[in-house]
């Protein structure tokens, strides 16, 4: 079973939805979600926040923490993965979990990260966690990796009963 099939079907037996908002990964979270059947029974939507003033005019990540930070940090990952809960919100009510990605998949270091340098973040309404990924590759590798990491600790956590 793949991991996208994993967290739809967990996610649907819990009556739970997720919401994405994708900086490096430029969609590819919610289209590798969304290419599973009845994923529209959990899956609300994606925000891709490629420009880092979208992280805040849409997410509502700090200002301030992106002027001092830049992107590619682990408190950004946790505030969009919150922001993006609310932004995609159906009827009101925000969606379950919030998932976020967040880092550098080059070919150029950025904010003075190295290459595969990469945050996930994941939100509920109780908690907002982000996770330090070192990924090797090209481009297309370290997205792809970041994908899958990303729907592992989601899994994880709903695993977890969280």
């Amino acid at each position: 079973m793949s991991l996208a099939t994993a967290t739809v079907e967990l996610l649907a037996g819990r009556g739970e939805t997720v919401a994405v908002a994708e900086s490096l990964t430029g969609g590819l979270v919610v289209a590798t979600l969304v290419g599973v059947p009845g994923a529209s029974a959990v899956v609300h939507g994606g925000v891709v926040a490629y420009a880092t003033p979208v992280k805040a005019s849409v997410l509502g990540v700090s200002g301030e923490l992106l002027a001092a930070n830049g992107a590619v940090d682990p408190t950004v990952a946790e505030q969009m993965a919150s922001g993006v809960r609310t932004v995609l919100a159906v009827d009101g009510v925000p969606a379950t979990w919030g998932i976020s990605t967040t880092g550098v998949a080059g070919p150029d270091p950025q904010d003075g990260k190295p290459v595969g340098t990469v945050f996930v973040g994941i939100a509920s309404a109780t908690t907002a966690r982000s996770f330090a990924l070192h990924l090797d590759g090209d481009r297309q590798a370290i997205r792809q990796a970041a994908v899958s990491e990303l729907l592992t600790r989601l899994i994880d956590r709903l695993g977890a009963g969280e």
